[in-house]
């Protein structure tokens, strides 16, 4: 959703009503014969688990496990004169009071696993250092349609939770926190499906194309070591590097694919994830395996080739993909990794053959340094503008 004040949309308000709404209708018709004693009453589902707001990294990137189904980023800017560290520190010490639910403005609403990320643009990490990790741009690329407040942006607040009521109760704090210190830019809410599991006990959740994202990724301890997050200079390690970028998809034409075509786009099965080269569906891809009449089982243009790391030469970038209903139906891509130019040559190398990015077009797009983590000694951005 682009757009330049900070007041949450009519259909953000009518959602989060609605929910209210069918939460109190719901309670209002449970039968008195409901109680806890009743054994055919069904279980209250599990809370989930809070997660802690400070530590080496920052909460809502590999923690936690699998990810909550609701996002919300909001991408802002600072006034020219503000300076970034003090307003850091106030972020972060709002962030540690509302995922302890210690903060009135949650409005009584639990906590439960709330995440908030901060990140911040280029611009400001070069006011810190020009050749640091993050003070970099995106570069243009093919399929991009932006409007003029769509592209970058000072300042990232990646709000993530299980309860989708807490994200415009948290951002909407957040954003009077700042006060006329930032200007919003755009924001984008998201919803990630339902998880399956994709071996090795994970899970991930299928995209709006109906297949199975994010089985490929940094997901061991050493792969994150070597691929996710930055380990110097001390400024920024226990960060990472974040790619944003918001998606139209062209879903009835996709649609119209038969099965087999859709799954030639992706190279892998869309019911089992399983790579169109066979084995299970967290094993890669056998990107050299052939039919007996001398073709590739992954097709040369599929995703599953295309953005592949090795083929690419780069890292591991932990994906994330959120469905959205507005601007237009489509998704939000998240990425994260140690690197700009995991991300940078790997679109650099689908933008030249990949089946997949003609059923796409790029809308808003902007990277961030997510800032390492923080405690009570050390507030959020204190080692990058202390």
């Amino acid at each position: 959703m682009h757009r330049a004040d900070r007041h949450p949309s009519r259909r953000t308000f009518l959602d989060v009503t609605g929910a209210v709404m069918a939460a109190g209708l719901t309670a209002g018709c449970t039968s008195s014969h409901s109680t806890p004693s009743d054994p055919h009453a069904p279980s209250p589902a599990a809370a989930p688990m809070p997660v802690a707001a400070t530590g080496r990294h920052q909460a809502g990137i590999t923690l936690p496990q699998p990810a909550q189904p609701h996002l919300l980023a909001v991408v802002a800017d600072l006034g020219a004169s503000v300076a970034p560290g003090p307003l850091l520190a106030e972020l972060g010490q709002a962030i540690r009071t509302f995922t302890t639910g210690t903060d009135p403005r949650l409005l009584g609403l639990p906590p439960g696993d709330l995440t908030v990320t901060v990140g911040v643009g280029p611009r400001l990490v070069r006011t810190a250092g020009a050749s640091l990790p993050g003070a970099a741009d995106l570069p243009r690329f093919s399929r991009e349609r932006f409007a003029p407040q769509a592209r970058g942006g000072d300042l990232l607040m990646q709000i993530c939770a299980s309860d989708a009521l807490l994200l415009p109760v948290v951002s909407a704090a957040l954003l009077a926190q700042a006060g006329d210190r930032i200007r919003e830019r755009w924001r984008q809410s998201g919803r990630r499906g339902t998880n399956v599991p994709v071996g090795n006990g994970r899970t991930a959740p299928r995209n709006p194309l109906g297949f199975i994202d994010g089985i490929v990724g940094p997901h061991t301890t050493a792969e994150q070591r070597r691929d996710l997050w930055l380990a110097g200079p001390p400024a920024v390690a226990g960060g990472t590097l974040a790619v944003l970028r918001r998606m139209e998809l062209d879903l009835p034409r996709f649609a119209a694919l038969s099965v087999a075509e859709q799954e030639a786009v992706f190279g892998r099965r869309r019911a089992s994830g399983v790579p169109l080269s066979g084995g299970t569906v967290d094993s890669g891809p056998e990107l050299g395996a052939k039919t007996p009449d001398g073709r590739y089982l992954v097709p040369a243009d599929a995703h599953a080739r295309r953005a592949h790391a090795t083929v690419v030469g780069v890292g591991l970038m932990l994906r994330r993909s959120y469905s959205i209903d507005e601007p237009t139906p489509g998704l939000l891509f998240v990425s994260f990794q140690n690197d700009l130019r995991t991300f940078t040559a790997t679109l650099a190398h689908m933008d030249t053959s990949d089946a997949l990015l003609p059923f796409t077009t790029t809308t808003a797009s902007a990277t961030f340094l997510i800032l390492p983590g923080f405690d009570g000694q050390h507030p959020l951005g204190s080692r990058l503008f202390g």
